[in-house]
């Protein structure tokens, strides 16, 4: 008897090589996901801003986001005081800081230290790890096992931290308890995003989110992909940079993944 040349197993490679082909040239996204090695903890969100610094003769400025968070929702320094959400994009002077501008809203001397020559070296330090040492003081805020190993929004549901959401006035941040549906446009996608206002509100305004990165029409935003949130661009401004990172996280957004 002689045996077929096409068998049921070379029909099933044959179909999978026309659905990988397929998928290639449908998604082609799909194949160059490269996610970002994560810093130690202690390392999370820390940022170098040198957009003026070493061309004046100076050593980059330090800055520690768990540092700050403790005291100050993200909408103080990204709202009220006009940092812009990507690093070295706002022009920040020492001359408009000793004005009260930027840092210099809190470091004047009265709510945080100073512009005196003692305290240069507290930010102008070049060093990403600049005052690590002060990481363990936060090991009573609830653990998360990512980032910088710590669930801020729990830690605020929890009344371990109070961040203020103003610096200057008491006006109360606007919250919205609206949750969004996010619908995949990929048919393997299993599971659509969940965004909710009201996690989001009890760190950021509205003005941080739109309508300069999401549109107030969530159906009319286009470029919103994993490759383009990977690249730091919509979600990714701030998810792998300091707020909670996406690589083998898919749940937190997507929900009901199966995997």
């Amino acid at each position: 008897m002689i045996r077929p040349f096409i068998t049921n197993r070379k029909v099933l490679l044959l179909f999978l090589l026309v659905m990988v082909l397929f998928a290639s040239s449908a998604f082609p996204e799909l194949w160059y996901w490269k996610f970002l090695p994560e810093p130690p903890p202690e390392r999370y969100g820390n940022i170098l801003i040198n957009r003026v610094s070493e061309s004046t003769g100076m050593k980059p400025v330090s800055f520690s986001h768990w540092m700050h968070r403790v005291k100050y929702t993200c909408k103080v320094c990204h709202s009220e005081l006009g940092f812009q959400l990507k690093v070295n994009t706002t022009l920040i002077t020492e001359q408009e800081n000793t004005k009260g501008k930027y840092c210099g809203a809190c470091h004047n001397g009265d709510i945080a230290f100073g512009h005196s020559e003692e305290n240069c070296h507290k930010c102008h330090n070049g060093d990403i790890d600049y005052g690590k040492d002060k990481f363990d003081n936060l090991s009573y805020l609830p653990a998360a096992a990512y980032g910088n190993g710590i669930d801020w929004v729990e830690a605020i549901e929890e009344g371990l931290i109070n961040p203020a959401a103003y610096l200057r006035d008491d006006r109360m941040p606007v919250k919205s308890v609206k949750k969004l549906t996010m619908y995949s446009g990929w048919m393997w996608m299993n599971s659509h995003a969940r965004f909710s206002h009201e996690v989001h509100g009890k760190w950021l305004g509205c003005s941080n989110c739109h309508p300069a990165i999401f549109t107030l029409e969530p159906t009319t935003t286009q470029g919103l992909s994993m490759p383009n949130i990977i690249n730091g661009e919509y979600c990714g401004i701030c998810h792998g940079k300091v707020s909670f990172p996406i690589n083998n996280n898919c749940r937190r957004c997507h929900p009901t993944m199966r995997r």
